[in-house]
């Protein structure tokens, strides 16, 4: 007779229905049936379920908006703090964030996990993540090593940590007495040692810098002001 096991419970952050929907099929047709999936829209409809679930792991998916995307950053940091045993895995909007997300986050996570992935890809990375017993980064001793690891200059750091409030180039100039061709080539410095190409990216890495550190008085803007 064939042995019934119980299903694993796993909470899914994922505000987007056609996503939602994808990876509905996609556990249910790929073999990964042993988990049952909870969909929640935000981190506080997951908190209040999960006083009577008994989550194994949460799977973050990083919306495309940035302002939502910023907000899950903090919900991923908050979870750290207060259940770090829980299995924690990020999807990512793309190989790069996914890149940027596994270089920068000093807290580890069992998997970052780009959703451009083709599908068979996608399956045996989720798969291999919900099944991992060791963290993906264990070994990191927190933000000192995203700062060595991805090898930005204290002064680079902080031109980012100014991008992320909205400060341009000739603000940060200023508030950092700096000359602006100064400014932008430490920025250049940064986008060349992150591996990005453009504006976006190199504000996609500042808000991974900002937002998902565990140093709650780095949230602060105050600090740039």
């Amino acid at each position: 007779m064939e042995k019934s096991y119980a299903k694993r419970h796993v909470a899914v952050i994922e505000n987007c229905i056609m996503s939602e929907a994808g990876l509905s099929h996609l556990f249910n047709s790929y073999g990964l049936k042993s988990f049952q999936l909870h969909f929640f829209k935000d981190y506080a409809a997951f908190k209040s379920e999960s006083a009577t679930i008994n989550f194994m792991a949460i799977i973050f998916s990083l919306p495309g908006l940035r302002a939502q995307r910023i907000t899950c950053l903090h919900n991923l940091v908050e979870l750290t703090c207060a259940n770090p045993t829980i299995k924690r895995i990020v999807l990512a909007n793309d190989d790069t964030e996914a890149r940027l997300m596994s270089l920068l986050s000093p807290s580890p996570t069992h998997g970052v996990i780009s959703k451009d992935l083709k599908v068979k890809e996608l399956k045996d990375k989720l798969s291999s993540a919900l099944n991992e017993t060791q963290w993906l980064s264990d070994d990191l001793p927190g933000e000192e090593f995203t700062i060595k690891h991805c090898g930005l200059s204290p002064t680079e750091r902080e031109i980012l940590h100014y991008m992320t409030y909205g400060y341009s180039l000739p603000e940060i100039a200023h508030h950092l007495s700096r000359n602006i061709k100064t400014v932008r080539a430490h920025k250049f410095n940064a986008m060349t040692k992150l591996g990005v190409h453009s504006d976006a990216g190199l504000l996609d890495a500042a808000d991974i810098l900002m937002h998902i550190t565990t140093d709650k008085a780095s949230f602060s803007a105050h600090a740039f002001m």
